[in-house]
């Protein structure tokens, strides 16, 4: 592209946008490459071979970085895959989920004196240098790891837990959404059940968030498993349940 100010895409930092900046990795032979999103609130990070690990892992390992050093509290939102909360129990410290929206993150983190947190879309929030998502410190803690432990980023990445997350949407009008989270409720019986910030179902190694938009007529559904068809398979069931309660 040029420098006029016009985006070729989307200018988000997803793995279909970051395609040609893997492929710069590969032919620099470079330790790693970060993308951010315009406003810098968002990090994706790419390993040393060329492979996109997303967003996701952004939190996770910044988190993995700062408790051995700074162990306390850690905080994500409702939506933040489960890898870092593997990586807080790995190091023996308490974790929380908050409602989404950084806002709500920023204020649990408050209430329990968390050492670091923030959101599964690679919004690291560190309180000793401020509260709001930052991508600049979490190059910068990557970064630092990286030239600690003289470690190649994908064989760190490769230590961490591995889940698959996966995100959809379905329509659903506003006077709707009680009858469709009764169902998914019913539809996943054996679930953990946590409401508030839309209906959350959580099993030992998956879960399911099912929340209502605020500006559409539609109901978004995240859920995460160890493995990709386990991941597709709850989408389905929560899709399936949703379309159900509507007839």
């Amino acid at each position: 592209g040029t420098a006029d100010g016009q985006f070729e895409h989307t200018p988000e930092p997803t793995e279909e946008n970051c395609r040609s900046v893997c492929e710069k990795i590969i032919s620099a032979q470079a330790d790693v490459g970060f993308v951010q999103d315009p406003d810098a609130d968002r990090l994706a990070i790419i390993d040393n071979q060329g492979k996109y690990i997303g967003e996701e892992l952004t939190l996770a390992l910044c988190v993995d970085h700062i408790l051995p050093n700074r162990p306390g509290p850690v905080v994500v939102n409702g939506s933040t895959s489960r890898v870092t909360a593997d990586i807080a129990q790995k190091h023996g410290c308490p974790f929380s989920r908050s409602y989404v929206g950084e806002a709500n993150v920023v204020a649990h983190m408050r209430e329990v004196r968390a050492v670091i947190g923030g959101e599964g879309n690679g919004g690291l929030i560190d309180p000793q240098v401020g509260w709001v998502r930052d991508s600049f410190l979490a190059m910068a803690y990557v970064l630092e790891h990286l030239a600690q432990t003289e470690q190649a980023l994908s064989e760190w990445v490769a230590q961490l837990p591995s889940y698959t997350i996966i995100k959809d949407k379905i329509e659903c009008s506003a006077e709707a959404v009680p009858v469709a989270a009764t169902a998914l409720k019913n539809a996943f019986s054996d679930a953990k059940v946590k409401e508030g910030d839309g209906l959350r179902l959580d099993w030992e190694k998956s879960w399911v968030q099912v929340r209502a938009s605020n500006t559409e007529p539609i109901m978004r559904i995240i859920a995460e498993a160890p493995d990709k068809p386990a991941a597709e398979e709850l989408i389905q069931r929560a899709k399936n349940a949703i379309v159900a309660s509507l007839k």
